[in-house]
């Protein structure tokens, strides 16, 4: 895996804090950074992938309806 380097800006107190948490687990700045990002990615895709079972479980059961009421329609 390539490595690239990734930068943004952020406020001094983010940047003290950042690195005073990493420092108290015994982690590079980059390591906590790298690690928060992951979570954050990790978290947003599950979100992502609940919102699109959601949508598909409701047109699965608008579909069934549908079906559903046409069970009747006299066919054995």
């Amino acid at each position: 895996m390539s490595r690239v380097t990734l930068s943004f800006r952020a406020p001094a107190e983010f940047a003290e804090q950042t690195k005073a948490l990493a420092s108290a687990l015994s982690m590079s700045a980059s390591d906590y950074v790298r690690e928060a990002v992951l979570e954050k990615n990790e978290r947003a895709i599950k979100a992502r992938m609940v919102f699109l079972s959601k949508q598909l479980s409701a047109q699965h059961l608008a579909e069934n309806q549908a079906m559903d009421a046409s069970a009747g329609d006299g066919l054995a």
